[in-house]
């Protein structure tokens, strides 16, 4: 206490210069019009910015909840989507009836991107959820306009996705109003731009069609959007089609995406693994 007292002491013409200052200050602000006036709509102008800055960072963390609800709510709409699909029925005579374990096979995950690269030969993802979300690697990983890649590993709270834009990932596609197979593959070149491979020549494919994902696809549902034909040519060998595919996914700008939980891969790959082997 001693020593505070002996520093006011010590400063004792400061601090008197200094409240005889603010009291000037006071009174010039007080009554002079001009000054009053100034200094009343000045501290207004600071009071409506700093009410504006709060109010934005509000919003953007309402925003953040806001966008987490409608991922979550668009990974409950891709479910009944993919239920829907299977119940689509087959071009055929023979009616077809799906069972309640196929309808309710697929189950949509939505999941936060946490870092991601495009603009290499071989690119991923990283999610933020993992084996303690039920995530597994082998999953397919979906966005809300198209394709995205599949699990590759995980941890209990993140996993790694192998992009689409990966020069060594393919992934099994049809033509949507043909329903003729090929499979897709990244050239490693746009992120924009994929291409469809082993369409034959003699089949008829039009600039504008749909490429889904097939029936035959081990990873993803079928029928799910890839991209769009933008451009049909003949290969150098002249007998494949030469087709360059636009693909729906925007990867520079993914913020939410789906993992797709198949409830029935497991008895699939075990049934497929007994299978006997040709003599």
């Amino acid at each position: 206490m001693n020593q505070l007292f002996q520093f006011l002491l010590r400063q004792r013409t400061f601090l008197l210069f200094l409240v005889l200052e603010i009291v000037n200050l006071w009174a010039i602000f007080s009554y002079n019009s001009y000054q009053h006036t100034w200094y009343f709509n000045t501290t207004n102008q600071w009071a409506a910015s700093i009410l504006s800055t709060t109010q934005e960072v509000k919003k953007y963390h309402q925003l953040r909840i806001v966008n987490a609800q409608l991922a979550a709510e668009n990974a409950r709409l891709h479910t009944q989507l993919l239920q829907l699909r299977s119940q689509q029925q087959p071009t055929g005579k023979i009616p077809y009836f799906a069972s309640a374990a196929l309808l309710n096979r697929y189950q949509a995950v939505a999941c936060k991107v946490m870092d991601q690269t495009t603009q290499l030969a071989q690119n991923y993802l990283t999610i933020d959820k993992g084996l303690a979300d039920g995530i597994k690697p082998g999953m397919a990983v979906i966005s809300s306009t198209g394709i995205v890649g599949k699990v590759m590993s995980c941890t209990q709270n993140l996993s790694l996705i192998v992009s689409v834009l990966h020069t060594s990932n393919t992934v099994s596609a049809k033509l949507k109003s043909s329903g003729e197979l090929g499979y897709m593959k990244w050239s490693g070149y746009q992120a924009e731009v994929g291409e469809l491979m082993d369409v034959s020549k003699y089949k008829k494919v039009v600039k504008g069609d749909t490429v889904v994902t097939s029936d035959y696809n081990a990873v993803f549902p079928p029928n799910v959007p890839i991209g769009i034909v933008a451009k049909v040519g003949i290969e150098k060998d002249d007998t494949f089609h030469d087709i360059k595919v636009m693909l729906l996914t925007q990867f520079s700008t993914l913020t939410y995406v789906y993992v797709i939980k198949n409830r029935l891969a497991y008895q699939q790959a075990k049934l497929e693994q007994n299978k006997p082997k040709a003599e």
